[in-house]
């Protein structure tokens, strides 16, 4: 076939399924949103609406010429997206605080509370203030408060000593920013209670945001009270959204055993919240034939269940998930409501749309991705599947066909649900579950037809205060998915390490995949070829042979059977980090005066030498002799300034430059050493790390301080 026979059987096909261009404008608008965060200095506020005018007219001008027509308003939604993605930036700009803090008086309004699994808890503040001059006042701070002191509550205007410090930056180059996450979300602070904290002014009134958090704050801790441990934690983010309170062991094992996406609040419960009830109250209404009969009973339900969806929504926080799923179910139930049929994939394209119009940098994260690429894996594949089902259940009534029929349809939607979420699992986590079938399999059904029914009943007996008469019942269901996660996770190999898929990889991947599920024609087929190049960009992916932290005080690096030798620094985030993304931790602890057990790192009181390939890496610790510490070295890392040392050395990272640059990354290639650094990944952008020098004043002598705790990232940035 020629190059003009082809366009035409494009053209052909294209025309044949108009009715799914639509469908793509999601997709492209994720590509404007995804260009924006790939550039590398933060573009001028006038380039995305001068881009705007110009393919706006272009597509004015175009309109006679279907090809041009249709480039044009790809190009328009990318811009589109590109905009929408640079005003929320600029919309979300607040301070920041520039460096670590000494201990200040910090006084604030509760946003949110956040229980921990060791009883303290994690306080969000607004309208912050403090007593220290030179430091910036961030519009948003983050403390975590030990546990002892009086509970605070949503609304509160408190006092606490306390330490801040930046949004950390991201361990390695290229890993989770976390700073980019608390810009969107003005978090210009985080940092650690130094005291518990005193309520100066008690909760009155507040906004709504206010409002709801308090409710989720006290419908959790009624919860607790009831069902205390993993039960009562479990069952509180099943109904409020907060994961905060399940110990680390069960939340590691609800990840291993792939049921972590029943803990975040997304189409699972939201639909099963509307649909029980919607069901449920039209079949009370039913049994009053005077009602039934003169009313629009089925209407009235489905508002009902419109209204009930949105508090839940709002309960839970309203993460993507959730909003994606409230929107699709209440346009299904508008659409009752007006005699309509809803279609599917055009509520789910719209759903994004909506979504990434008003917060663009969800895009980015593990939450959207999975969950639209979840339901719109499902819904194509129904698409095809759904006749089929519906003539075999035709032909085999009864009910243990039902029932057969049910149990291949879990099967199946568990097995195209996780073979769609499993590449950003690997992207975002490096980590894929291998037996998250069996244990879907049973953990769904039983929290679709026992936990979430309850779950319904306890918030309509938590007014009379009788929660008690439902969390108990419900609490048995939320043990049996417990147990379920917990032996699952402990078999052998039940969630494995991968390798790093690379960004290029993903896009690919994910155009391949909306090519197959977008068309309907049999060329649907030619996403397959995209998709499988995708996956195959993990093989060209190597890993760094060594890594520092920006301080120099953790370092990594590759022994000869190719683990991480870690020299025990560094928090428990880092160690993950590091762990999930260069490979795992070798056995053997980092040599004080002596070498490693494959004899490449030999280590004394002034620093490393690890030899690799042919060439002689020094790591230093001690600034009194660097001239020793890296004599004859081919690259130097240096946890001290070295002002000019280790003269003749091809290559020298020193203190100052991982105080600029962040924490850095090396592999050792024949050509050469390669770099790369947390400042290089991030760009210039409003949220990259910019070092500000200490202002200089006169000393004065003040006690000893510890240093604030690692900063753990929301649970809902880690998992779907």
């Amino acid at each position: 076939m020629g190059e003009g026979g082809l366009l035409s059987t494009l053209a052909e096909r294209l025309l044949a399924e108009r009715d799914r261009w639509p469908l793509w404008l999601p997709v492209f608008l994720g590509l404007g949103i995804g260009l924006y965060f790939l550039a590398p200095h933060e573009p001028p506020l006038w380039a995305g609406p001068m881009v705007l005018v110009v393919l706006a007219v272009a597509l004015v001008l175009g309109r006679g010429r279907l090809a041009l027509f249709l480039l044009v308003s790809a190009a328009l939604a990318m811009a589109v997206g590109f905009s929408a993605a640079q005003l929320r930036s600029a919309v979300m700009a607040a301070p920041v605080v520039e460096r670590p803090t000494g201990a200040l008086m910090l006084q604030g309004r509760v946003l949110e509370v956040e229980m921990l699994p060791d009883g303290g808890s994690r306080v969000t503040l607004d309208s912050v203030a403090h007593d220290a001059p030179e430091v910036l006042v961030p519009a948003k701070a983050r403390i975590r408060v030990r546990p002892g002191g009086a509970a605070v509550a949503v609304g509160d205007r408190i006092r606490v000593r306390a330490l801040l410090m930046p949004p950390p930056q991201p361990a390695m180059p290229d890993s989770f920013d976390f700073a980019r996450f608390a810009w969107f979300r003005q978090l210009g602070a985080v940092g650690t209670a130094l005291a518990p904290p005193e309520v100066v002014e008690p909760a009155t009134g507040g906004g709504w945001r206010a409002r709801v958090n308090a409710l989720r704050q006290h419908i959790a801790q009624r919860i607790l009270a009831v069902l205390p441990g993993d039960r009562g934690a479990v069952a509180a983010a099943l109904t409020t959204g907060d994961q905060m309170p399940i110990s680390a062991p069960m939340m590691q094992a609800y990840r291993d055993s792939g049921l972590a996406h029943i803990l975040s609040i997304s189409g699972l419960h939201i639909t099963m919240a509307a649909g029980l009830v919607f069901v449920g109250l039209r079949t009370l209404l039913a049994l009053f034939p005077s009602v039934a009969l003169r009313y629009p009973i089925k209407k009235w339900s489905a508002c009902l269940a419109i209204a009930f969806a949105w508090g839940y929504t709002l309960l839970a926080g309203a993460p993507v998930p959730a909003l994606r799923s409230f929107f699709m179910t209440g346009l299904i139930l508008v659409a009752v409501l007006l005699d309509r049929v809803a279609l599917s994939m055009r509520l789910v394209a719209w759903a994004a749309v909506a979504i990434l119009l008003w917060a663009p940098d969800e895009l980015i994260g593990p939450s959207f991705q999975m969950s639209f690429a979840a339901v719109a894996a499902l819904i194509a594949a129904y698409e095809s599947l759904g006749p089929r089902q519906a003539a075999w259940k035709a032909d085999h009534p009864g009910p243990l066909a039902g029932a057969g029929l049910y149990l291949a349809g879990v099967v199946t939607s568990t097995l195209i649900a996780g073979a769609a979420t499993a590449v950003y699992g690997v992207y975002h986590f490096n980590r894929f579950a291998v037996f998250s079938v069996v244990a879907n399999m049973i953990a769904v059904p039983l929290t679709g037809f026992w936990v979430m029914p309850w779950a319904l009943l306890m918030f309509l007996l938590l007014p009379l205060g009788l929660e008690e008469v439902a969390l108990i019942p419900m609490g048995w269901g939320v043990e049996g998915v417990n147990q379920v996660a917990v032996w699952v996770a402990s078999w052998p190999s039940s969630a494995v390490t991968v390798p790093i898929l690379p960004l290029s990889g993903l896009v690919v991947f994910t155009l391949g995949g909306c090519w197959l599920c977008l068309w309907r024609g049999s060329w649907r087929w030619w996403g397959a070829a995209p998709m499988a190049l995708g996956l195959a960009s993990m093989l060209l992916v190597r890993p760094p042979d060594l890594l520092v932290d920006g301080r120099g005080e953790a370092m990594a690096v590759r022994t000869a059977d190719g683990r991480m030798l870690l020299n025990g620094k560094g928090g428990r985030i880092l160690k993950d980090t590091w762990g999930r993304r260069a490979g795992p931790p070798a056995p053997e602890r980092w040599p004080k005066k002596s070498s490693s057990r494959d004899g490449r790192l030999r280590c004394d009181e002034l620093g490393c030498i690890w030899r690799v390939d042919g060439r002689v890496v020094a790591l230093v610790r001690d600034e009194t002799a660097p001239e020793a510490a890296c004599a004859g070295a081919d690259v130097v890392i240096s946890a001290v300034p070295l002002r000019g040392g280790c003269r003749g050395t091809k290559l020298v990272v020193d203190r100052f430059d991982l105080w600029r640059r962040g924490p850095h990354a090396l592999w050792f290639e024949p050509g050469g050493v390669r770099v790369e650094t947390v400042a290089t990944s991030q760009g210039d952008r409003p949220w990259s790390w910019h070092p500000h020098p200490r202002k200089k004043k006169p000393p004065e002598p003040r006690p000893a301080e510890p240093r604030p705790e690692p900063v753990e990232p929301d649970r809902g940035v880690e998992e779907e």
